[in-house]
C-alpha cells in the first residue's frame, strides 16, 4: 500500500496464518518487537490417568524401535485409504465470541491407478478477517498435524522415554519427542506421544509445530494441538480428531501495532476406506496387508482415547 492510504496491510505470517492489520491513515511508529505464541499445551482431559515414571519391563530402545517400524508400516497402509477431512479454523474475539471462520470439508481419494487426490465437496466463504491461511497452514494440515513417526524420521528426532500411563482403558507409553536439529526450512513436531502398549502405534499426539518464524514481517506461528487416533480396522490408529488452539502475538513494526489473535482449529478425519491394492506390507517378516482387491469399508471402529467435543 502507498503511504498515507486508508489502510496499511502487514502480511505477517502466523503458523501458516497471515495477520491484515488495517490501520487508520497516517503512519504509527513502534519500535519492532519478536512475535511469539503463547504456547501452553493443550489440556489433557480426566480420560488420562497419573503418569508412572517407572522403566518398562521391555528396553525402552526396543519399544522405540518396534513403533516406529509400526508406524512406517501404519504410513505405507494409510496410502492405501481414501478419506473425508474437515478443517475449520476460527478466531475469537475478547468475547470469547467467533468472529471468523475458515471452512473446508475435502474427500481424500485415489484415481484408478493409485495417485492420491483432494477434492473439496464443501467451502462455505471465508470469513477471517484478522488473519488468512498460508500455504504453510495446508503443509501442517496435510503432513504435521496428523504426525506418524516412521523409522526413516525417527533419526531426526530426540524420543525419551517419560513413563507409563492410563489413557481411558489403553496402557500407553509416553515419550517426549523433539528435532535434534533444525534445518532451516523444515518444519518438525515437538511434544509428546502416547504409544499404545499392545499395538505399538501412536495414539495421542500433544504438541506443537516447529520452529516459529520470528523474522520481523515474515512471522510464522502455529498454535499446540492435539491429534487422537481411533482404531479403525483392527489393525491400524487412524488420526480422527485434531483440536488446536493459542493466543499468536504479532509483532508492531513500522507503521502497524502489535496485535494477539486467539485461534481455534479443529480437524475431524472420517470415513476411511480401504482402496484396492495387491502391495504386501510386511513387519518383521509377516505380510500383514490386507492382499485385496476393489474397495472396501472398515470393520466397526474401537473406542479411541476420550478427546473433546
Amino acid at each position: 500500500m502507498r503511504e498515507g492510504a486508508l489502510a496499511v496491510r502487514s502480511h505477517q505470517i502466523l503458523g501458516g496464518m497471515v495477520l491484515t492489520a488495517a490501520l487508520a491513515a497516517g503512519a504509527v511508529f513502534v519500535p519492532a518487537l519478536r512475535a511469539q505464541v503463547s504456547y501452553t499445551e493443550m489440556p489433557l482431559d480426566s480420560g488420562f490417568g497419573k503418569l508412572d515414571p517407572s522403566q518398562p519391563s521391555v528396553p525402552v530402545q526396543q519399544i522405540i524401535q518396534e513403533f516406529t517400524a509400526k508406524e512406517s508400516v501404519f504410513r505405507a497402509a494409510l496410502n492405501n485409504y481414501t478419506y473425508e477431512r474437515s478443517v475449520k479454523v476460527e478466531t475469537i474475539d475478547d468475547d470469547g465470541k467467533v468472529d471468523g471462520q475458515y471452512y473446508e470439508v475435502t474427500d481424500i481419494i485415489l484415481d484408478p491407478s493409485g495417485r492420491r487426490m483432494e477434492h473439496v465437496v464443501f467451502a462455505p466463504a471465508n470469513s477471517l478477517q484478522r488473519i488468512s491461511m498460508s500455504p504453510a497452514d495446508f503443509q501442517d494440515i496435510e503432513q504435521r498435524l496428523p504426525f506418524v513417526l516412521t523409522t526413516e524420521d525417527a533419526s531426526q528426532y530426540d524420543v525419551t522415554y517419560a513413563g507409563k500411563q492410563k489413557v481411558d482403558d489403553l496402557d500407553t507409553y509416553v515419550f517426549n519427542v523433539r528435532p535434534k536439529v533444525i534445518v532451516k526450512g523444515h518444519r518438525y513436531f515437538q511434544g509428546q506421544i502416547w504409544v499404545d502398549q499392545h499395538d505399538l502405534q501412536i495414539v495421542v499426539t500433544n504438541g506443537k509445530n516447529v520452529p516459529d518464524d520470528t523474522r520481523k514481517g515474515h512471522e510464522d506461528l502455529s498454535p499446540p494441538f492435539t491429534t487422537y487416533r481411533q482404531q479403525i480396522d483392527g489393525k491400524y490408529w487412524f488420526p480422527v480428531y485434531t483440536r488446536g488452539e493459542g493466543v499468536l502475538h504479532f509483532a508492531a513494526g513500522t507503521g502497524y501495532l502489535s496485535q494477539d489473535v486467539h485461534i481455534r482449529e479443529t480437524l475431524k478425519y472420517t470415513n476411511y476406506k480401504q482402496f484396492g491394492s495387491n502391495v504386501k506390507i510386511l513387519f518383521n517378516g509377516q505380510d500383514i496387508g490386507q492382499g485385496q482387491t476393489g474397495s472396501q469399508a472398515p470393520p466397526a471402529a474401537q473406542t479411541p482415547p476420550s478427546k473433546p467435543q
